[in-house]
């Protein structure tokens, strides 16, 4: 079962404190959390510690002018403006500085009510507009996230139908290429959460500070260059779900970050001193065993032990060969650069895929698949000569490095790293592993060596 969202958070601000004790009372009672302060100094207070969803504000405050405190932009949650003294000019004003609504005095509980929750509902929209521009792409992968029918396979769907349901922390393991985000999907798809957001990160690909930005956000002034505060797309996942991909290569800051948002459901934004919560369920995956790194003190044991209370392994592609011919045909369906002549595969064809080892997985399989559609060009039949198995680099064990000079240490480095990169086409974890560096270094190697 998915967890009760979170209760709303409103602060209300006015000196009137016969008022404000009564709209506390009728907000917690409408199922908000309401909080009630009476000067903008105690409203100063309040934000340093806590982030509303929504700040109700009266114009006049015995130490501050509404109109003063929207201009200044220290309130980021929307804010319905509340007076006693309204006018039309005023109600322009504050709309123009950043109101959101503009109500006077004496209000009406329905339509304040009604306000609040059009006002929420919209901020709501807005914030998932920001981070994600469709959600059709989601419902273009739920129909073609897993193909085929081997043991393999439904043993994973099988575990996939047990764990969706529940709010258990998912560790999915296997090796690259062969669908780790595909289950994560297929998890979130299948949950009481299907309807919101699944947001997905790749821990690999960002510098330490960068991916904590992305993950948590950050508070404007967090480093040079953040002029404005950010949401992390862990608020983007609230009420759904965020796939955490190649959790392995955190650093141990982000590992003691997210041992915390896991134990709690709280977290802080770079830069930031508040406590914020998400209760966004938490998938992750890696090709590392995080186990052995973690015996090694690479990893962090008691983040292992809470990302590893469900552990679903996905098979490669060489242990669920029946269904390599699915998984072509969908390949060939489904491409999306060229769609002049509709192509099938002859059986030498398939034969030669079938008996392939594919140490590249699923994803070689696309390429491949991909490569020989563009080979094939007006042929209706894709042959076995097109997919450029036969002696290809697929297949050589060998690296073979040819200088016309004597080479420096550099030079042979930047050869050797641009050789792994052709010969495993691309694939990290492979490259990383010829290395013996982790994937993160090895995308350092990349930029510098400008590969």
């Amino acid at each position: 079962m998915i967890e009760k969202p979170l209760k709303k958070r409103i602060l209300i601000v006015d000196d009137d404190r016969t008022f404000n004790d009564l709209l506390v009372r009728q907000l917690n009672g409408l199922g908000f959390k309401a909080y009630g302060v009476r000067s903008w100094s105690q409203t100063e207070t309040y934000l340093a510690r806590h982030e509303p969803d929504l700040v109700l504000l009266d114009i006049r405050l015995p130490d501050a002018d509404g109109r003063t405190i929207l201009s200044g932009g220290q309130i980021q949650a929307p804010i319905i403006i509340l007076t006693a003294y309204g006018s039309i000019k005023q109600a322009v004003e504050a709309m123009r500085l950043g109101a959101t609504e503009y109500l006077t005095k004496p209000v009406d509980m329905e339509e304040l009510e009604l306000t609040i929750n059009r006002v929420l509902d919209m901020a709501e929209l807005r914030d998932k507009f920001d981070l994600f521009s469709s959600r059709e792409r989601e419902r273009t992968v739920r129909k073609t996230c897993m193909r085929g029918c081997s043991p393999a396979l439904n043993q994973v769907l099988e575990l996939v139908g047990a764990v969706a349901p529940e709010n258990t922390t998912v560790l999915i393991t296997g090796e690259s290429g062969v669908g780790k985000e595909l289950v994560a999907r297929e998890i979130h798809n299948q949950s009481p959460r299907a309807e919101q957001n699944f947001v997905a990160l790749d821990c690999c690909t960002l510098q330490e500070n960068l991916f904590e930005s992305e993950l948590f956000g950050h508070e404007r002034g967090a480093f040079t260059g953040a002029d404005r505060q950010k949401k992390g797309l862990i608020e983007g996942a609230e009420n759904g779900t965020l796939f955490l991909d190649e959790i392995g290569e955190i650093s141990p800051a982000i590992q003691a970050k997210m041992l915390r948002f896991l134990e709690t459901g709280k977290f802080r934004r770079l830069g930031g001193s508040k406590d914020l919560q998400s209760n966004a369920r938490i998938l992750a995956a890696t090709n590392r065993d995080l186990d052995e790194l973690s015996r090694k003190g690479e990893f962090r044991p008691d983040l292992f032990y809470r990302l590893s209370a469900f552990v679903i392994t996905v098979p490669p592609l060489r242990e669920r060969r029946e269904d390599i011919p699915e998984l072509t045909r969908h390949f060939i369906d489904n491409h999306d650069f060229s769609r002049r002549i509709s192509k099938t595969l002859d059986q030498n064809a398939m034969t030669r895929l079938s008996r392939y080892n594919w140490p590249g997985n699923v994803r070689e399989l696309k390429n491949v698949i991909e490569r020989a559609i563009i080979i094939s060009g007006d042929a209706p039949v894709i042959a076995q000569h097109h997919l450029g198995l036969e002696n290809g680099r697929q297949d050589s064990s060998s690296t073979r490095l040819e200088f016309d000079n004597e080479p420096t240490l550099e030079e042979i480095k930047r050869i050797y790293v641009e050789s792994l990169i052709a010969k495993y086409e691309g694939h990290r974890s492979r490259i990383s592993r010829a290395l013996g560096v982790s994937e993160r270094n090895l995308y350092r190697m990349i930029k510098k060596y400008g590969l």
